[in-house]
């Protein structure tokens, strides 16, 4: 199985494991809009790594998480229903990881390898 040229996982850090079944969306930026490139879930290590295409043109580019749906899940509550991280891809590197370290009331990412 080839792996996207984004990935991305989530710890929950409120009790040290993988969030999983969390909704994920790449989009890519046009302009003034954003257009959807591709979906997917967490695993059960919390991961996704079939988002999109192996190979993505350089431009701006942001994951949505539903981080709402997650916790009201595991009956918690939540200050952020939602996580939206923006970054920049170069289409000549060869990939890029976006983790997120999350809990109902603070968030954490960085470009992982």
């Amino acid at each position: 199985m080839s792996v996207s040229h984004v990935t991305t996982h989530i710890l929950d850090t409120m009790v040290g494991a993988p969030a999983t079944g969390v909704s994920v969306v790449l989009e890519a930026q046009n302009g003034e809009t954003w257009g959807q490139v591709a979906t997917g879930f967490t695993d059960a290590d919390g991961r996704v790594k079939d988002l999109g295409p192996e190979r993505l043109d350089s431009g701006t580019y942001r994951l949505r998480f539903d981080t709402g749906a997650y916790f009201a899940g595991i009956s918690q509550d939540t200050f952020f229903p939602e996580v939206s991280l923006t970054f920049s891809v170069n289409s000549e590197q060869a990939h890029y990881h976006v983790p997120l370290l999350l809990s109902p009331f603070a968030y954490s990412t960085y470009r992982g390898s």
